[in-house]
């Protein structure tokens, strides 16, 4: 893996290592020495959150813009960018994403073996899930509600019904955010409120398209999969309703890895 972007005058990008240390150790993570922990260090700093709260989104996309391959973003995933993954996962707060990717995705909870803890000291081992849902259409007994992990967090409306909000307060802690939409603002300010600062959204594209919308994504992390897709999926990374709104965005990181593309973009 090398930094593309910024390089000192002269330079051609900077050496950080290998893009999976891991990939003969499954999912979970070693104690990071030697050249596993100089690059981990290296991309906790260059993820770093700033000290207020933080809005950072990390999506994957093909070259021609898909951003799942057969349904889903695992697809367009490589070695480069799980890892970014799992150190992005380590440096937040809460991960928040919406019910249908969530359903889609097949989310459990995160565990503290697949994070880098020496990125998380002076925190619990691992960030909680943050779902936001209008109607909690998730099955309760699924894997993200389970036991195992930091309990699940709810951020739903006045209009989930009562009966629902009792049964799913028995596995998860539920955030009314709103009385008929949760919306971008609404979100951050509870979830900020519980001392959640460093907020990581991983999808779907209509939260993203909120969030953009309301000038609340502060940072999106976005990685470009050297594959065609074909234009079998029309999705984006952003969706929203009603009329078009530009947010302008200015490059801060690029690393490569394998054709990978790693980016980071500020809100300019």
């Amino acid at each position: 893996m090398r930094q593309i972007f910024p390089v000192r005058a002269g330079e051609s990008g900077r050496q950080l290592g290998p893009a999976d240390p891991l990939r003969s150790a499954g999912p979970v993570k070693p104690p990071a020495d030697g050249a596993v922990g100089d690059l981990i260090a290296a991309l906790g700093e260059i993820y770093a959150y700033p000290d207020r709260t933080w809005v950072k989104a990390n999506m994957v996309a093909s070259v021609d813009g898909a951003v799942t391959l057969d349904g889903r973003s695992g697809g367009l995933s490589g070695p480069a960018d799980r890892l970014v993954f799992s150190v992005l996962r380590s440096l937040a707060d809460v991960i928040v994403v919406g019910a249908g990717t969530a359903s889609a995705e097949r989310y459990r909870q995160a565990q503290p073996g697949e994070l880098w803890q020496q990125l998380r000291a002076g925190r619990p081992p691992a960030p909680p899930i943050a779902v936001v849902t209008r109607n909690l259409g998730l099955e309760l007994t699924d894997r993200l509600f389970g036991p195992a992990g930091p309990r699940t967090m709810v951020l739903t409306t006045e209009q989930l019904p009562e009966d629902r909000r009792k049964e799913a307060s028995r596995v998860a802690d539920v955030i009314v955010a709103g009385a008929d939409s949760v919306t971008a603002a609404s979100m951050v300010d509870a979830l900020a409120r519980r001392g959640h600062r460093r907020i990581l959204v991983e999808g779907g594209p209509t939260l993203l398209g909120q969030l953009a919308a309301e000038h609340l994504l502060d940072e999106l992390c976005l990685t470009i999969s050297p594959v065609l897709e074909g234009g079998q999926s029309t999705a984006r990374i952003t969706a929203r309703r009603g009329p078009a709104e530009v947010t302008g965005m200015r490059l801060a990181g690029l690393l490569e890895d394998d054709g990978f593309l790693l980016s980071r973009y500020l809100r300019a």
